[in-house]
């Protein structure tokens, strides 16, 4: 088999500390984060504690300034072993990230110093009823009034909703400008008018609180402007492939566990007088899932490296989130039929990935959009010509 080898030894000794972290302080307790749909502040404190939030956080901000690898390291770990109610992806990945770019730098000295230390939980509101993949449609408003703009909306599907300390807000702030009448806010969820919703009730990763947020003519300064107003989608697209090469990253870790389980069990696993990994059929289908899981991992990995680099392109992004979204989501349905009955048991890790999996051919930007990224890309120039 192809290996790995994006990862220097000092990432390795790094999982370790990771995973002895997760086995500890995370696995003996997500089945009761699961009930309670919510995971406790204090594992967020622990965390923070331990070096595994905003990893690249330079240490100026107090952060230990590390590469993304080691945040990747955190996210697979995590994945491994089913772990999904910890929302540290929005929080590092998303939220930090874009305080860390865009931010003033008093923004900076004020957020993440806490969000490094797991104080102040970070989520990004942009989700909204009528505007999911369609960002530069969201509604919420921000009208300025001095010195200060009046927010009035709703945000829904909101990772870390419960929790969160700090959002990344997407409002409009001229209705009739499209995409460029996007504005960011980073707000403090302590301003009054602002209002959470209920936990809402999911099909999977039921640990992971999510929320709609709601604001009543909430007042905030110009000051909590993240860039410059008028920007927030141009922001925000030069942040989707870092958001979708995450997505993949978690899928090809998944589909890789996730097989590993079932051959383990279809090995032990006894039917018409032999194990389920002597039929042919068995063997056919992991064999496929297989050849498939490594070469959607080394594109994975290959798309890391161009990150890191500054190099990766949204096409690549979107063609790398596209492949292993839908591996995933094959990989879980597939696998759960080879465990049989007891693979639709809650008990069985195999059942929650199979819940958890869904929402990755949404999450990020739908599959749909995905395709439409790289059909773009492909027709280039050539259908205005030919219409022409």
């Amino acid at each position: 088999m192809i290996e790995r080898n994006i990862f220097s030894q000092e990432h390795e000794m790094w999982r370790e500390s990771v995973r002895k972290f997760v086995e500890k302080e995370i696995v003996p307790h997500h089945d009761r984060w699961e009930k309670e749909g919510i995971v406790p502040r204090e594992l967020w404190l622990k965390a923070g504690e331990a070096g595994m939030l905003c990893c690249t956080v330079p240490e100026e901000y107090g952060g230990l300034g590390l590469d993304y690898l080691f945040d990747a390291v955190v996210y697979e770990e995590l994945w491994r072993v089913g772990a999904s109610g910890p929302g540290f992806l929005i929080h590092t990945d998303l939220v930090a990230t874009y305080i860390l770019s865009f931010g003033s730098e008093e923004q900076k000295r004020h957020w993440l110093p806490k969000m490094v230390r797991g104080e102040a939980i970070g989520s990004l509101g942009m989700t909204e009823p009528h505007a999911g993949s369609d960002l530069k449609a969201v509604r919420t408003q921000a009208v300025r009034d001095g010195d200060e703009f009046v927010i009035n909306g709703q945000k829904v599907f909101i990772s870390n909703g419960q929790l969160c300390d700090v959002i990344v807000l997407a409002t409009k702030t001229d209705s009739q400008a499209g995409a460029h009448g996007v504005t960011l806010f980073l707000v403090d969820a302590a301003t009054p008018g602002f209002n959470r919703g209920q936990n809402l009730e999911k099909l999977g990763m039921k640990a992971q609180d999510t929320s709609e947020l709601f604001f009543d003519n909430m007042r905030i300064p110009e000051g909590a402007m993240l860039g410059g107003e008028g920007e927030g989608f141009k922001l925000m697209m030069t942040k989707l492939p870092q958001e979708r090469l995450a997505q993949a990253i978690r899928s090809a870790t998944v589909t890789e566990v996730m097989l590993e389980w079932t051959v383990d069990y279809t090995a032990e696993r006894q039917a018409f007088g032999q194990s389920i990994g002597d039929f042919q059929n068995t063997q056919f289908v992991l064999a496929d899932l297989k050849a498939r899981s490594v070469m959607a991992r080394v594109f994975t990995d290959k798309c890391i490296d161009l990150f890191m680099k500054g190099e990766l392109d949204p096409v690549d992004a979107a063609m790398a989130k596209m492949v292993t979204s839908e591996l995933h989501c094959e990989t879980a349905d597939k696998c759960l039929q080879l465990f049989g009955g007891w693979g639709y048991m809650w008990e069985y890790p195999i059942c929650r990935a199979y819940a958890d999996a869904r929402i990755v051919k949404i999450a990020g930007g739908s599959i749909e959009i995905m395709k439409t990224i790289i059909a773009r890309e492909m027709f280039k120039g050539k259908l205005q010509k030919n219409r022409g």
